[in-house]
């Protein structure tokens, strides 16, 4: 009974931490959510084709994948929790950049001082999520990234009601928003650092022990949660950068209307990896990552054929279903290798930039050769990579006890 009740307190006291990183995460990914936003605006005032949009998100996504890794690899041995202050400032420098650009090589430098600054904030406030879990890491990565997912979805709704009106130097107004996101870091750093001290670190205790699989065994599924993350991002990157544009060219939408349906895609993956956090905990991780990427199939399938009104219910379906994943390759690639959290950490985000980015790249120059809507139609065989899924070694879900 002690234990039990010990853990209900350790579970009280996590909670404002793991909220206060929620918001943090949303503060952070809604300033990164402004640079495709703006993509409709940029084309047209610096005249840029599909390859070099895909430009600014390979700049931007690169950037922060490259830088990811090495982060968590550094902090896995030397903790560095204000390293998130570091980070937003020059997410704040880059937004400002974006802001006031005069080129298309300033707009490319820009991007990549937010990639940075993404870069430095996800591999320690996922390692400070998983420590603030006690235990529930389903629940805890679910609530860390519904902030992510909620403030990427707001960067498309501000561009259609702040940055179309009135230009691209509205961008700027956004800065106060990290400002409050370093004000609000400070405070979540030393309320970790207070309940670190105060819980005598029994809370990261309760991390899950090391699995009894071979190098081999972890090599391979590691490889395929690569894989299985590349088509999940690969065919998240064909709506943030190209979705506005293929419904201003199939069904002649406003840009405005255009940027409220990429919203409605994009804030169904809050309520997705929430949910796939939690039921994960209790089903296994490996069914939770089969369902959430080939689940989505058949919808990806009709979407290109639906029209204005089935397309933006299918793409919130599809978004729903495929945003449960993350949580849980996320988490199951920590549980292969529960020592190196920040470099697990560091890795994944970096990769799901790293890998949108590329494709985004690529897809670009799809549209320009075969035209946008081709585009689509060929990205709704990717979720059938999700069949790769079946060669995971097999999760028990823990108790959260």
């Amino acid at each position: 009974m002690h234990g039990r009740a010990q853990t209900t307190i350790s579970h009280r006291a996590i909670m404002p931490v793991l909220i206060a990183l929620s918001v943090t995460h949303l503060l952070n990914d809604l300033i990164q959510s402004l640079i495709p936003a703006v993509y409709p605006i940029i084309k047209d005032v610096y005249r840029l084709d599909f390859g070099q949009i895909g430009i600014i998100t390979l700049t931007f996504q690169v950037t922060a994948s490259l830088f990811q890794p090495l982060v968590g690899h550094y902090t896995d041995s030397r903790p560095m929790p204000f390293s998130m202050v570091v980070g937003m400032a020059f997410t704040l420098a880059g937004l400002l950049g974006l802001a006031f650009a005069g080129s298309y090589g300033q707009l490319l430098a820009a991007s990549a001082g937010v990639g940075l600054g993404s870069s430095i904030f996800h591999p320690e406030a996922t390692r400070m999520a998983r420590t603030a879990s006690g235990g529930r890491q389903g629940l805890a990565q679910g609530i860390f990234q519904v902030g992510g997912q909620a403030g990427g979805s707001l960067g498309p709704l501000l561009a259609a009601f702040v940055i179309v009106p009135n230009g691209q130097k509205s961008l700027s107004w956004f800065a106060v928003l990290a400002l409050a996101a370093i004000a609000l870091m400070v405070w979540t750093v030393r309320q970790h650092l207070e309940h670190r001290k105060t819980q005598g670190g029994a809370v990261s205790s309760r991390s899950a022990a090391a699995p009894s699989l071979s190098r081999a065994q972890i090599f391979w599924a590691m490889t395929v949660l690569i894989v299985l993350l590349f088509s999940k991002n690969a065919y998240n990157a064909s709506f943030t950068s190209f979705y506005t544009f293929y419904l201003l060219e199939r069904f002649g939408v406003s840009i405005q209307t255009s940027q409220l349906m990429l919203f409605l895609f994009l804030v169904s993956a809050a309520a997705g990896v929430l949910a796939g956090g939690i039921i994960g905990d209790r089903v296994g991780r490996d069914r939770i990552i089969w369902f959430s990427i080939l689940g989505a199939l058949p919808f990806a399938l009709m979407l290109p054929f639906a029209n204005l009104f089935w397309t933006g219910v299918l793409t919130v379906v599809i978004n729903l279903i495929m945003a449960s994943a993350f949580a849980s390759i996320l988490i199951y690639a920590m549980d292969l290798l529960p020592e190196r959290v920040g470099l697990i950490g560091g890795l994944f985000y970096g990769l799901s930039f790293g890998l949108g980015g590329l494709a985004a790249a690529i897809l670009g120059e799809v549209a320009d050769a075969v035209g946008i809507q081709t585009v689509y139609r060929l990205c709704a065989f990717l979720p059938a990579m999700g069949l790769l899924a079946y060669f995971l070694p097999k999760t028990r879900p823990r108790a959260a006890g």
